[in-house]
């Protein structure tokens, strides 16, 4: 065969080839745009939804809204603002008196206290006085008392700096912590054993610094493990450094977040820290 004639029918192969991939990768490109467009019709849809059962006061149908799309359209590419938002509502609600399948009425009777009522059902003195509104630990005989009874758990994932608050299965909401320079923070499952307001830090086996010094690194709460008592998870003075790995081990939030944190977490509440 003529030399010309093959390295034209090789050329020409190639011109064959190369029209299929870039056919094909206009085909995959155009499907693409067609499922994003397919997503991205009902989603709107649901955040339009959102905004107005929120603008309406309605915060629990705000809320099914955006775990409709949480949980069916994980890949649209704001997710992480749903995520955001329903967080923050979700915690609204926990914090409000609103009635949900996760609380009951419950009504006073002679020898109740908020600590008692707490241990019986699992959950925080502060909890049940912010989502009924109380300004002090007194409670009286005959009052009904809106009651959290679903537990919570905690995952911090260390690669990506964040930490899950769960109820069962149920994302709740996502803080952005950070963990231990040098990964050196603590891997598997660890219960909270202590909880201290306004907490003293010993720097070093040092002299305490108290919790208003600018020098206690420890922020506003400390929420303490069982197995170590030197870990835990604890507010910061250095907010700047929320999402790296930077502590001594602890997992550190904005103080904020803590503070939210503190009041819905009891003692017992399990922690598990994987890499």
């Amino acid at each position: 065969m003529n030399q010309k004639v093959l390295i034209g029918i090789i050329a020409s192969i190639v011109l064959v080839a190369c029209g299929v991939v870039v056919l094909q990768h206009h085909k995959a490109a155009a499907a693409a745009s067609k499922d994003s467009e397919e997503t991205s019709v009902p989603v709107n849809q649901l955040l339009q939804e959102a905004a107005k059962y929120e603008q309406e006061g309605d915060k629990l149908k705000a809320k099914d809204a955006y775990d409709q799309i949480v949980s069916n359209y994980p890949d649209y590419d704001k997710i992480q603002d749903v995520q955001d938002k329903l967080g923050a509502l979700n915690v609204e609600l926990l914090f409000s008196p609103a009635q949900m399948p996760q609380t009951i009425s419950y009504e006073i009777v002679p020898g109740d206290s908020l600590g008692k009522l707490a241990r019986k059902y699992n959950t925080t003195p502060q909890l049940i006085k912010r989502a009924n509104g109380l300004k002090s630990d007194v409670i009286r005989t005959g009052e009904k008392l809106r009651i959290w009874t679903a537990p919570f758990n905690v995952l911090v994932n260390k690669s990506q700096n964040v930490l899950f608050l769960k109820s069962g299965e149920e994302v709740f909401k996502i803080y952005h912590v950070s963990t231990g320079k040098d990964n050196i923070t603590p891997v598997g499952t660890f219960h909270i054993a202590t909880k201290i307001e306004k907490p003293v830090w010993f720097r070093n086996g040092g002299a305490p610094i108290p919790s208003e010094s600018p020098e206690n690194e420890l922020g506003t709460r400390w929420m303490g493990f069982d197995t170590d008592p030197h870990y835990g998870i604890h507010g910061t003075l250095h907010p700047e450094s929320i999402g790296q790995q930077v502590t001594a081990g602890c997992v550190r939030l904005k103080n904020e977040d803590v503070e939210e944190l503190f009041d819905i977490l009891p003692v017992g509440t399990e922690v598990v820290i994987q890499n």
